[in-house]
Order: C-alpha cells, then sequence, then structure tokens
C-alpha cells in the first residue's frame, strides 16, 4: 500500500501544471487594464475588495477563475460594466472583426494597453492638443521603429 501512496504524490504535481483558461486571461486582463486606466494598485484594489494583492496578480493572470459576485463587485469599484472585462473576447477565440484589414489588430491593441508603457504613452499622448504635434510624434515613432528593427538580428 505505501506505494499507491508514494505513485498518487507523484502524480500530482503534472495536474497542477494546467494552463490557464484563454477567457479567463482574457477577463483577468481586461481587470488588469482598467486598474491600470483609474491608478489603482493591486493592494488598493484588493483591499477595496477584502482580498490580498496576490489573488487580484492571479485573476489578473487568468490563473484563478474570477466567480461572479466578485466580478461584479470589480465592475462596481473600477465604474464600468461587467461587459467590460468581456470586450475583445471574439478576439481570444481567433475569429477577426468584421472589416479589420488585420486580424489580430485589435487583440494587439489591448495587449499593448496592458503594458505600463502602453498606458502612460496613450495618456500622455492624448494629452498633446496640437495635431502637428501629435503627428510628428507618431513620425518620431515610426521611424524609431523602423531604425530598431535594422539594428536588430532578425528572429529565428
Amino acid at each position: 500500500m505505501p506505494s499507491d501512496k508514494i505513485e498518487s504524490k507523484t502524480a500530482k504535481p503534472s495536474a497542477g501544471k494546467k494552463s490557464p483558461n484563454p477567457i479567463d486571461v482574457h477577463v483577468g486582463s481586461r481587470v488588469r487594464l482598467r486598474r491600470m486606466l483609474v491608478g489603482l494598485s493591486q493592494e488598493k484594489l484588493g483591499r477595496s475588495m477584502g482580498l490580498t494583492f496576490q489573488q487580484i496578480q492571479k485573476y489578473e493572470k487568468g490563473l484563478n477563475r474570477i466567480g461572479a459576485s466578485r466580478l461584479y463587485k470589480l465592475s462596481q469599484i473600477l465604474n464600468v460594466p461587467v461587459g467590460f472585462f468581456y470586450e475583445g473576447m471574439n478576439q481570444v477565440e481567433g475569429s477577426a472583426s468584421p472589416g479589420m484589414a488585420e486580424e489580430n489588430t485589435e487583440a494587439f491593441l489591448y495587449e499593448f494597453l496592458n503594458t505600463r508603457d502602453g498606458l502612460e504613452l496613450n495618456r500622455a499622448f492624448v494629452k498633446v492638443s496640437d495635431a502637428s504635434i501629435r503627428k510628428s510624434v507618431i513620425d518620431l515613432v515610426r521611424s524609431l521603429g523602423r531604425d530598431a528593427s535594422k539594428t536588430r538580428p532578425p528572429r529565428a
């Protein structure tokens, strides 16, 4: 009998390495996006939910599924409708938005805005009121992107 216990213990670690559900990852990334847009830390959001910041981290990464009542509470705290967390789901499922030239444009945008750099760049950019300056910034970033791709070795 002891050998049965040893076998079952060795079998458990592989069961724990399940990858997160893509829908949970998407919902979590939308929580993170909104949290960052309103300027809340994971710790502050966790406190207002009665959770630890580690639990908020797990939700944002999609490692833990967010229950309906918690999702509703998140929507109230973050001041968005519950549907906000599901926006862009067609990209998670792999179907393109009608009329979009590139299939991954919307998914790329969400991914970019979910980064601290993307969020800060967006916040700063919308504060520029002069259209010619905004165009100059876009031209500058495009040229920097072209220059960076020339200096990097090609990916294998």
